[in-house]
C-alpha cells in the first residue's frame, strides 16, 4: 500500500499548496494599458507589461488576446506564442527563468547613466582606457 500512501500524501500537499497560494481565476490582455491582467482567487489583480515577461517580450497584441489558465490555476498559457508563465513565480516577481532575468538585469545595468558611472568612465579614460588583451602564447 506504499503507492497509495504516496498518492494520498501528494494529494494532501497539492491541496495545502492550493490553499496557501492564490490561483488565477481569469486573465486577459488589456489593449488600453498594454498589460496582461490576471484576476486571482484572493480577489487581487496582478498586471504586468508583456515586454517584461519571457516569451512575451516581442508579442503583438493579437497574439496576447487568447490566454488559457491551467487546471490548477498556477499557470497561464498563450497558445498563439506557445508561451507559459508560472503564477507563483510571477507573484514573487520572476517574469522568466533565472538566466533570462539575469540577462535583462545586465541590459538594464549597462544602460545606466548615473553620475558614478560617468565619473568611473572618465577616470578609466584618463588611464588610457581598457587595457589591451595580452597576446596568447
Amino acid at each position: 500500500m506504499a503507492i497509495y500512501d504516496n498518492f494520498e500524501l501528494a494529494n494532501r500537499r497539492a491541496k495545502d499548496r492550493q490553499a496557501a497560494i492564490p490561483r488565477a481565476i481569469a486573465a486577459h490582455y488589456d489593449r488600453a494599458s498594454g498589460r496582461i491582467v490576471i484576476h486571482l482567487s484572493s480577489n487581487l489583480d496582478l498586471s504586468f507589461s508583456p515586454r517584461d515577461a519571457q516569451g512575451l517580450e516581442n508579442a503583438k497584441p493579437s497574439q496576447l488576446e487568447e490566454i488559457k489558465i491551467s487546471p490548477s490555476g498556477f499557470g497561464i498559457h498563450f497558445p498563439k506564442l506557445d508561451a507559459d508563465l508560472y503564477l507563483p513565480g510571477l507573484l514573487e516577481g520572476f517574469l522568466g527563468s533565472k538566466r533570462w532575468m539575469a540577462s535583462r538585469l545586465g541590459q538594464i545595468g549597462g544602460k545606466s547613466r548615473s553620475a558614478a558611472k560617468r565619473a568611473a568612465s572618465k577616470a578609466n579614460g584618463r588611464l588610457g582606457g581598457r587595457p589591451k588583451k595580452a597576446a596568447g602564447r
